[in-house]
């Protein structure tokens, strides 16, 4: 969507919370031993608190509050009876509704002590969305984001997987444009402001190719590589930085 009005922006700022507030709470629970299934709890537990409700089960009829996904599922994890261990990461991708209004962010948290190959991983989906943001501004071309993704995490050695991207939001969960995390030259339209997108670097340690689970939600690297998300809801701007609405 793009902003038309002040009541707008305080809607999706006020779904924005919603995101950002059930992010801190899960990243505080996660910890070895606790199951996917009571993450997705513990964002039950905010959304019922905050009046918010479900994105994906709204929009999808998904079978849990949030999507978790752990190490090589890259995302749509579905919440279940999988115990996190030592060692993990997980992804805790979260979409909230609020009086008609969405918001979208993910963050990858690692479990206990994770090995610097997974640190590494996640810093560069996490530095490689800062460098999108920074680049989407009002007049530039849609690619510029792409672009600036791409650029960070193949100096760090990962890859971005081209197949998952990001997507306008707001009044619905998955809204035009779509958002690449890859430099297509014909992807050149301007950013216009007050358009709302999430940027999602979504990257792989190995393969880039996906397979989806017999669950018929969950995407994994089709060779078991370790993938890192993360990812913003923003309003582009002009002459000044994408305002974040998830932080």
């Amino acid at each position: 969507m793009s902003i038309d009005s002040p009541e707008d922006l305080a809607g999706l700022k006020a779904a924005g919370a919603v995101v950002a507030a059930t992010l801190k709470e899960c990243r505080r629970a996660v910890r070895a031993g606790i199951t996917t299934a009571d993450l997705d709890a513990v964002a039950g537990r905010v959304f019922a608190r905050m009046g918010a409700r479900s994105g994906p089960q709204l929009t999808y009829d998904f079978p849990g509050v949030i999507c978790i996904s752990v190490n090589d599922q890259v995302v749509h994890g579905v919440p279940g009876s999988r115990r996190l261990r030592d060692g993990d990461i997980v992804k805790v991708d979260v979409t909230a509704e609020l009086n008609g209004y969405y918001s979208d962010a993910c963050i990858t948290v690692p479990v206990g002590r994770v090995k610097p190959a997974s640190g590494r991983l996640a810093a560069a989906s996490q530095a490689a969305l800062l460098k999108g943001i920074d680049a989407a501004r009002a007049g530039a071309p849609r690619n510029a984001i792409g672009a600036a993704v791409e650029a960070e995490v193949t100096k760090r050695g990962f890859h971005v997987i081209r197949e998952l991207t990001g997507h306008g939001i707001g009044r619905g969960l998955h809204e035009k444009p779509d958002v690449l995390n890859w430099c297509d030259p014909l992807d050149d339209e301007p950013l216009t402001e007050g358009l709302v997108i999430t940027i999602e670097p979504m990257i792989s340690a190995g393969s880039t190719e996906l397979e989806e689970l017999e669950d018929g939600w969950t995407l994994v690297t089709q060779d078991g590589a370790r993938s890192a998300h993360f990812e913003h809801t923003l309003v582009i701007r002009r002459d000044q930085p994408a305002l974040v609405l998830t932080a």
